[in-house]
């Protein structure tokens, strides 16, 4: 497990965390996409630019790379070695949403872009609700095409924090 893609269900299934857990474990550096993602101001970066900032990264001989952007996952897919998916319950992923809210209110998360203050909105609850399960269904299609086409990589599917514990337990030994 050299080069991680780290990808959930939702926003609050714990990727963040999850991915600086194992960076520290494995001692691997950790790339959050949506720090990449963001500008200053909750600014969306060029999309051209953001596609090449995420080739540099695939391009490097070890990373984490935690995040979903569907609209990219194209470039980090074939480099990985290792595809892990957390794969949490909607309402789990809707609490941790609103537990980071109050956590980090009026501040910027470390896995976050700078001057991007935590924010939560009609609209995002909205956007995690409305997404969840076609989120799901895409992971799904995309895991199996994934295992087809790369059979010598690893998947992993973490499905509960017993299950993500574990794992984490057992890359560390």
């Amino acid at each position: 497990m050299q080069r991680i893609m780290v990808i959930g269900v939702s926003a609050g299934a714990g990727k963040s965390r999850f991915a600086r857990r194992l960076g520290e474990t494995l001692e691997l550096p950790v790339h959050h996409l949506d720090a990449y993602y963001w500008t200053p101001g909750w600014v969306e970066r060029d999309k051209k630019e953001f596609r090449c900032m995420q080739q540099e990264l695939a391009n490097e001989p070890c990373w984490i790379i935690e995040g979903n952007y569907n609209s990219t996952i194209d470039i980090r897919l074939p480099s990985c070695d290792t595809l892990i998916q957390l794969q949490l319950p909607l309402w789990r992923c809707l609490w941790r949403v609103l537990k980071r809210r109050i956590q980090y209110h009026k501040k910027t998360r470390p896995d976050m872009a700078p001057e991007c203050p935590e924010k939560l909105d009609y609209e995002f609850l909205k956007f995690i609700v409305t997404t969840y399960h076609d989120r799901q269904k895409f992971q799904h299609h995309l895991i199996e095409e994934f295992m087809m086409k790369y059979p010598e990589k690893q998947v992993y599917i973490l499905r509960t924090p017993k299950e993500i514990e574990a794992f984490l337990a057992r890359v560390g030994k």
